[in-house]
């Protein structure tokens, strides 16, 4: 583990170690906002195989669940995963691993990838590593959906504008929509450029 990966872990770990709910993200309206926009701005109405690293504690996780068949969550916080766990506990189609990112990444193909809040604590070469998996294990139907806080965060180099500005420069994929807000930043990006109308219009 280098000393990125290791600062982050520590930096988690303490996050988790007194607070199953250190950004309030159950309860405040900006949180649960966030969450229906991003669930809204998901192409398909249903996945196949889905993957959301970093899934603290679970509660986008509970909504994503009866949208896929599969979907896996992880974590790099031992506590985080132990609370994903209990908070999906109902759903059989959901598998929770603690994975340090991007050094592991789950093997086969996802038709959806969802990178939420996490792209800050990435150094460069890790954002490109995890672009690089997406390129690799996402389907040609697939998504990639990406949404981050605007605002600068104590302790971190970088804000939402600049992750997605990076994001943006390296995947090779179309941007499908985008959207900003003061708080926030969302962009989802699919091989297939057809709209939401379109794509049902045509099945």
């Amino acid at each position: 583990m280098n000393n990125t990966n290791n600062n982050t872990k520590q930096y988690f770990d303490t996050l988790y170690r007194d607070n199953d709910d250190p950004w309030k993200i159950r309860h405040r309206w900006y949180e649960r906002r966030k969450r229906a926009l991003l669930l809204a701005s998901l192409p398909h109405e249903r996945y196949a195989r889905a993957f959301e690293p970093g899934c603290g504690n679970g509660e986008l996780t509970a909504l994503l669940a009866p949208r896929c068949d599969e979907l896996i969550a992880t974590d790099i916080a031992e506590d985080a995963v132990a609370l994903t766990r209990q908070r999906v506990a109902e759903y059989r189609n959901v598998d929770v691993r603690q994975m340090l990112l991007p050094d592991c990444w789950p093997t086969g193909k996802f038709d959806l990838v969802v990178i939420s809040e996490i792209g800050y604590y990435l150094d460069e070469p890790q954002l490109w590593h995890i672009v690089e998996h997406i390129h690799q294990s996402l389907s040609h139907d697939g998504a990639v959906v990406a949404c981050h806080w605007r605002r600068p965060i104590e302790g971190w180099l970088q804000n939402g504008d600049e992750v997605h500005a990076k994001l943006r420069g390296r995947m090779s994929l179309p941007l499908l929509s985008h959207y900003w807000d003061d708080d926030l930043i969302l962009d989802v990006w699919t091989p297939d450029k057809r709209s939401v109308h379109d794509r049902e219009a045509a099945a």
